[in-house]
């Protein structure tokens, strides 16, 4: 298989849950060299303290099957992706859990205890990475994976790198010609699996996009700007997510705050988080629980291949505990698997919950719909809380509460972009 086919073919390894969000800020506008773009004032505008979260059709949708793969290829076939200017590329995006692999996924708790396991692995690892400070080379970290061997004989090259949820790839370095819609890039360096596990099987491969040089987003910085956005959509979901690269992928209208970068792991994204808010309120949580440290600590980073959000405990427990007393008429249900705040709905039609926000720095608020914070773990009406304390002082915002809306990251000139589209 080619390349650019098997790029076209890619089933992106990335956990999500849900769909629909929406962004509540005031906004001032600034012009840059590629597009122009809003930065956010410090002022905020108001924001519902209550949704309904729409119970019946989250249980009914538990039950949706996913797509067997050949029938996910002629898809993928079948429908082109979209390309726009020369300097935007789109491509769709389709859960990972809408392609079913093995009869046993059709169950939607068997999925969520799967998933909540690759979770913990993969944030153990992550929390093991930044913590290591600057010991591992910077020819790794540029890599954005962990590369346990690499070398050379006789003109050929080997790897062998491992992810956080356990998977891994042996193979050759090599540099290949990818195409993307219209756009056609040389040299691209890509790593040629010959042992592969993990999340690897059944797919045609992996797309890095860390903020590493050797990251795919950073090989088309010098001819598409080193600027991608996405939007992640459930797997219960008919319809795509989408992910665009190039500095002409950047909206018009977005609530944009500065991208923090690590030196000591600069392939992650950081953003600055200033609190919480549930309902009407503003959690009294210390702002500088969320800051990251000159040494490399703590801090708030961007992950897609996080599912759960985490804060460090302390925040964690007074957010929790915020939504508890908020949640008072509902009635609870033990913990599920990382989950300590549970609700049982069963034969409920809808509910009414206090609105979840995010307080970022610099005044944007990102207000959650019900769905990105309460979410169904079995198909018989257990909702739970989905957030989780964080082992160390890193907080995670993970992809369920990323779902549904589009985010930019403009690598470029430091910013990451929320909204303004919604998928």
């Amino acid at each position: 298989m080619s390349a650019s086919r098997a790029l076209l073919l890619l089933v992106v390894a990335m956990l999500l849950h849900l769909v629909t969000c929406t962004t509540t800020t005031t906004t001032s506008t600034a012009t840059t060299h590629h597009n122009t773009i809003t930065k956010a004032k410090t002022k905020t505008s108001s924001y519902p303290d209550f949704q309904l979260l729409n119970v019946k059709q989250a249980i009914t949708e538990t039950k949706i099957r996913p797509l067997k793969p050949s029938l996910y290829q002629e898809l993928s076939m079948n429908i082109p992706n979209d390309s726009g200017s020369e300097g935007k590329q789109k491509l769709k995006l389709v859960h990972r859990d809408k392609v079913s692999f093995n009869n046993k996924f059709h169950n939607h708790s068997h999925v969520f205890h799967a998933r909540m396991q690759r979770d913990l692995k993969r944030v153990v690892s992550l929390i093991r990475r930044v913590s290591s400070g600057s010991t591992a080379s910077y020819g790794v970290e540029d890599f954005g994976s962990e590369v346990d061997n690499a070398g050379c004989n006789s003109g050929r090259c080997r790897y062998e790198v491992s992810y956080g949820d356990g998977s891994s790839t042996k193979g050759t370095l090599a540099l290949e010609t990818l195409t993307l819609g219209r756009t056609v890039v040389q040299n691209v360096a890509i790593g040629c699996g010959h042992m592969n596990q993990g999340m690897f099987v059944g797919a045609a491969g992996l797309l890095g996009l860390g903020g590493g040089s050797m990251s795919f987003v950073g090989q088309l910085s010098r001819e598409r700007g080193n600027a991608f956005s996405y939007c992640l959509v459930s797997r219960v979901t008919n319809s795509n997510g989408f992910l665009e690269f190039g500095s002409e992928a950047m909206p018009v209208g977005a609530a944009w705050i500065p991208l923090i970068r690590n030196p000591h792991s600069p392939s992650y994204y950081y953003i600055g988080l200033s609190g919480l808010g549930v309902g009407d309120m503003k959690v009294p949580i210390s702002e500088d629980i969320f800051e990251l440290t000159e040494l490399g600590n703590g801090g708030v980073v961007m992950d897609t291949g996080t599912a759960v959000t985490r804060f460090p405990t302390v925040a964690y427990e007074a957010f929790r505990d915020a939504f508890i007393d908020q949640t008072g008429n509902l009635p609870r249900a033990s913990g599920v698997s990382i989950f300590d705040t549970c609700y049982n709905l069963f034969g409920f039609l809808s509910v009414r919950v206090p609105t979840v926000s995010f307080y970022f720095s610099g005044g944007p608020i990102l207000t959650l719909p019900a769905n990105n914070f309460l979410i169904p773990v079995d198909d018989a009406g257990t909702f739970c809380f989905a957030f989780a304390p964080s082992p160390s002082g890193l907080s995670i915002l993970g992809n369920i509460q990323q779902e549904g809306i589009q985010i930019s990251v403009d690598g470029a000139n430091e910013f990451v972009g929320f909204g303004p589209n919604v998928c």
